[in-house]
């Protein structure tokens, strides 16, 4: 039987936990606050890293700062052949040799929610899931809750990042921001209310994605500021014509029932 090691119990550690429950793993999970509630789906859970010492496998599930560290710590614990997989949001500042099997990922799934509680199985069905390199172990984990692993190096992850995830949280919080009026207010419906949920992002989380992917949010900055003013000189039915094309773009995007499904066929 797989040994499955969870560090960390918030949204995306508790969702690989429960999503993984069900089957045939043995699961070993590591919070400081979340142990006593993981007990009823994993085989072992506790407050203690070491416990995870003779793991197969291990997803460090910390917040994006406390992740480098963890990684140090499990170095000096777990053996040379394991695998260690963090599932932080960008990939090149975890750049490095490790004693151990590393494989940085991404699971492209959440919510605005934090914390075990919010967590769930299902949380990765039909999603996709980047891995720094092909590994059949971490693949058959990743197929088995339901999302699809796509293959990217750190460099070409961060600039996707920037682009689909990080500048559009900036843009809700700046749209939330510009948004003054009390009557604005009274009238927002549910594309205001769409629109505007990743203002609600975890601040930390938010900081940690400013500060640490800034150049490549910078460089998309700039290029979303250009297609704004590109669009703002245009005539009335120039606008109809671009805005008619990029929908029909946006609607070949995800499929009815709101997934990716951008090179799939």
């Amino acid at each position: 039987m797989l040994k499955v090691g969870i560090v960390g119990l918030g949204l995306i550690g508790g969702s690989i936990l429960k999503g993984l429950a069900q089957f045939d793993y043995e699961i070993y999970a590591i919070s400081k606050s979340s142990a006593q509630s993981a007990k009823t789906w994993c085989t072992f859970s506790s407050d203690i890293l070491e416990d995870v010492e003779n793991c197969d496998i291990i997803f460090a599930c910390s917040p994006m700062r406390k992740t480098p560290k963890i990684l140090e710590k499990l170095e000096k614990i777990v053996k040379k052949d394991t695998i260690v997989c963090d599932v932080c949001s960008l990939k090149g500042f975890l750049d490095k040799k490790y004693n151990f099997n590393y494989i940085g990922t991404h699971p492209m799934a959440g919510t605005e929610n934090s914390g075990f509680d919010s967590s769930f199985d299902g949380l990765f069905k039909g999603a996709k899931w980047v891995i720094s390199k092909k590994n059949d172990v971490l693949e058959e984990i990743i197929k088995t809750l339901g999302a699809k692993p796509i293959l990217m190096n750190s460099k070409e992850h961060d600039l996707a990042a920037a682009q689909i995830s990080h500048l559009p949280m900036l843009i809700s919080f700046a749209l939330f921001h510009s948004t003054k009026t009390n009557e604005a207010k009274t009238l927002a419906s549910s594309g205001f209310r769409d629109t505007t949920r990743l203002s609600m992002t975890n601040e930390i989380l938010a900081c940690d994605m400013l500060e640490l992917n800034a150049q490549n949010i910078d460089k998309c900055l700039d290029e979303f500021i250009s297609s704004i003013n590109y669009l703002k000189n245009l005539s009335a039915d120039e606008k109809i014509e671009v805005l008619k094309n990029l929908a029909q773009k946006r609607a070949e995007l995800y499929d009815k029932n709101g997934k990716n499904c951008f090179g799939d066929k």
